[in-house]
């Protein structure tokens, strides 16, 4: 059983028991339940259901597993030529890591 879900403009393919990076939640505490209303599609016992956009009474249940963790670092570099002008700075982006509980649908 999987469903596809909406979650803050990106879509994801979960399925129970999948470990999943979602953007960043200050609110979110270790051990804490998400919900996600927002589902696209439920693929079960009963066939693929597809929603209009979304499909009535369908929820995915998650608890979080680290409230905040980090991606890789990326480095960006700027160079003019011939003015003398470097730069380099980087960017780690924090995400909430959730497991998926429970998909009702």
């Amino acid at each position: 059983m999987y469903a596809v879900i909406a979650d803050s403009g990106k879509q994801y393919r979960v399925e129970e028991g999948q470990i999943l990076e979602i953007d960043f939640r200050a609110d979110a505490e270790d051990g804490a339940e998400i919900t996600f209303d927002r589902v696209l599609c439920v693929s079960g016992a009963a066939g693929l259901t597809i929603g209009k956009p979304v499909v009535a009474g369908a929820m995915v249940t998650a608890k979080v597993v680290d409230p905040e963790s980090r991606g890789e670092k990326l480095y960006i570099q700027t160079f003019r030529r011939r003015k003398n002008v470097r730069r380099r700075t980087g960017h780690r982006q924090s995400f909430t890591k959730v497991q998926i509980s429970k998909i009702v649908g």
